[in-house]
């Protein structure tokens, strides 16, 4: 297992902290969520297949609070948590679950394909690095036409060993020479691709130093504190975006469930060590800072779970009462009109 850096927690006054509650509120909203989404995997209301993201909540969150809302990201399978930071609505993720016309890809993507354009998301993809050329190109879209907007790409460890993960990072660190390609490199490594840890799948175990070889600046967090994630956040979209130049950040983190909704034993890890890394769990920790500041009690922890509990609950209703898309929906969106006067 990698070693998790780990640096005192500096002071922070209570005000400073306090803009942290809602993305408590939203931490614990997204585990309730992957806790009935799998539920529902188990009663067979669920299409396709369902990867979870507890435990890596800190992640998503801390730089999707430091995104204006025009900027873009892209991620891959394990996608939920990240449209709900982001904003978009649990029931129409629910939805998109269950297999409904309500879903935000009207029940035709299912869990790892949620999108919500309108809100910069671009897209969770199911083919492992599959994303990850797309995310550099839309990174040189955006300053080619002039914006200053910039592009986040979420991956895997497991992603960082595919072809489609040094192609498209030479390419950037290349453009990135001119100020033209925006984008960060967000590492999810939760310490297992599928089930081969990293120590079993590269010799280069600390992934940042991956980005050494095309000349891209890289930093590895610990990414199980918000804070510490959201400071990071802060500094170098703020950087990317004055440069336009790639920028990599490896964020060390855990998957408390296991890869997918059928990997139910995982015989690649021992319980001592899952129970371990909960000890760090990131809703736990922040929730630990906010009741030592004052801010939360075991009555607001409570009310905010219930209320929680509440928005999932509202969010399985909507999804189990929607109907089904029609037959015709199914090849809808999958070609475009060609512009008018297109000659093949």
């Amino acid at each position: 297992m990698a070693t998790v850096k780990r640096e005192a927690a500096p002071a922070r006054p209570g005000e400073e902290l306090a803009t942290y509650l809602p993305w408590y509120r939203l931490m614990v909203l997204a585990r309730r969520f992957e806790e009935e989404a799998e539920r529902a995997f188990r009663r067979g209301k669920v299409g396709g297949y369902l990867h979870l993201y507890n435990g890596q909540e800190a992640v998503a969150a801390g730089w999707l609070a430091a995104l204006r809302a025009d900027d873009i990201f892209f991620t891959a399978y394990r996608d939920h948590a990240h449209a709900i930071f982001r904003g978009t609505e649990p029931r129409r993720i629910m939805a998109e679950l269950f297999g409904k016309v309500t879903g935000v890809a009207k029940g035709k993507g299912g869990s790892m394909h949620i999108f919500d354009v309108a809100r910069g998301f671009y897209g969770g993809y199911g083919i492992v690095g599959g994303h990850i050329p797309l995310a550099t190109g839309a990174a040189y879209a955006l300053r080619y036409l002039g914006t200053d907007r910039i592009c986040l790409c979420f991956l895997g460890d497991g992603a960082m060993h595919s072809g489609s993960f040094h192609e498209p990072v030479n390419m950037a660190a290349l453009w990135g020479r001119e100020g033209l390609c925006p984008i960060v490199y967000v590492v999810e490594n939760n310490q297992y691709a599928m089930g081969t840890s990293v120590e079993r799948s590269t010799v280069v175990t600390e992934l940042a130093r991956k980005f050494d070889a095309y000349g891209i600046p890289s930093e590895r967090i610990d990414g199980q504190d918000l804070l510490t994630v959201h400071e990071t956040a802060q500094r170098v979209v703020r950087q990317v975006r004055e440069r336009g130049a790639p920028y990599a950040v490896e964020c060390l983190t855990y998957r408390f469930a296991g890869h997918g909704a059928a990997d139910l034993f995982q015989p690649y890890r021992t319980r001592e060590e899952v129970e371990r890394w909960k000890q760090r769990d990131p809703i736990l920790l922040l929730e630990r800072r906010l009741r030592e500041a004052g801010l939360l009690d075991d009555a607001q922890v409570a009310a905010i779970g219930q209320e929680a509990e509440a928005q999932v609950a509202e969010a399985v209703r909507f999804a189990e009462e929607s109907p089904a898309p029609d037959p015709e929906e199914l090849t809808r969106d999958v070609y475009t009109d060609p512009p008018s006067g297109f000659v093949p």
